[in-house]
């Protein structure tokens, strides 16, 4: 049985292991001047934040909507037989609600909410389609994912605060009252919903560091060394990501890690230069 992966575009996966495992990849929209484009495909990074600094406006995030769905999934299963989608948190978006309904539609298409974002749900899809590739049926694939699913320990350090104000996640007061102490929120990912876990005062590139240790330390013995993924935004230097691997190497011995950039939809809302480390526990 030949059992297809797809996901949406949220999962930030690097292009090669998309291409590797064939996996399918469902774009949500980045609205900007009231148009629709298509995440990483008919908008980058560069313009969405180009055209926020310009001053012109904020961009936003659309949903795919259920025929959409209806369409991706009709079209790929004149390649497979079965369908395993993974969805971003529903408390993010209205994707998994959309990709549910359309796939009634079908009786071999399978809906799984990540309970996450960015790579948080990236570390499901690849395991997904790991998977796929040896053989498991869909409904071992479901099975075995919604056990990852509360294992996932997704986190990220913003830079700024100005997207999420924009966006309407953050006052202006928090905001300034941030930026004057020259705070760092550190964003977790909890049951599926954000939350700031703690805050970082300094200069970024150092504090990250700082971070990096606080979600691995040495007390730690409930982390699963298998795969670590850093997912960064456009900003973050590529000495921060190299400080970041090296530390890590420094405090545990993974598998695989894993660089991944955001695409929009994740970095509409989180900003320029931010970073985040994403693993499982065990």
């Amino acid at each position: 049985m030949k059992v297809k992966i797809t996901a949406d575009s949220t999962c930030d996966l690097p292009q090669d292991i998309i291409e590797k495992y064939n996996i399918g990849i469902t774009p949500l929209y980045i609205i900007m001047d009231e148009k629709p484009y298509k995440d990483r495909l008919e908008i980058t990074v560069t313009d969405m934040f180009e055209y926020v600094e310009s001053g012109k406006g904020m961009t936003r995030s659309n949903a795919i909507n259920i025929s959409e769905y209806q369409e991706y999934f009709t079209e790929w299963l004149k390649e497979c037989d079965a369908i395993v989608h993974i969805s971003i948190s529903n408390h993010f978006s209205a994707c998994n609600q959309s990709a549910r309904i359309a796939a009634e539609d079908f009786d071999n298409v399978y809906i799984v909410d990540s309970l996450n974002l960015s790579t948080g749900s990236g570390l499901l899809v690849l395991d997904a389609a790991i998977m796929a590739k040896e053989g498991k049926t869909p409904e071992q694939i479901v099975e075995r994912l919604e056990e990852l699913v509360p294992k996932v320990e997704a986190s990220f350090v913003i830079s700024t605060l100005k997207y999420l104000r924009l966006g309407g996640r953050c006052s202006s007061l928090a905001a300034l009252g941030a930026n004057i102490l020259k705070l760092n929120p550190c964003i977790g990912v909890i049951d599926g919903k954000m939350d700031v876990v703690k805050k970082y005062r300094g200069v970024f590139d150092k504090i990250i560091l700082q971070y990096v240790d606080d979600r691995l330390n040495a007390s730690r013995d409930d982390i699963d060394t298998r795969r670590i993924f850093i997912t960064y935004s456009e900003g973050t230097s590529e000495a921060i990501v190299k400080s970041v691997i090296e530390k890590i190497k420094s405090l545990r011995d993974f598998d695989e890690i894993i660089c991944s950039e955001a695409g929009c939809v994740i970095s509409n809302h989180c900003g320029p230069k931010c970073l985040g480390i994403l693993f499982y526990r065990k």
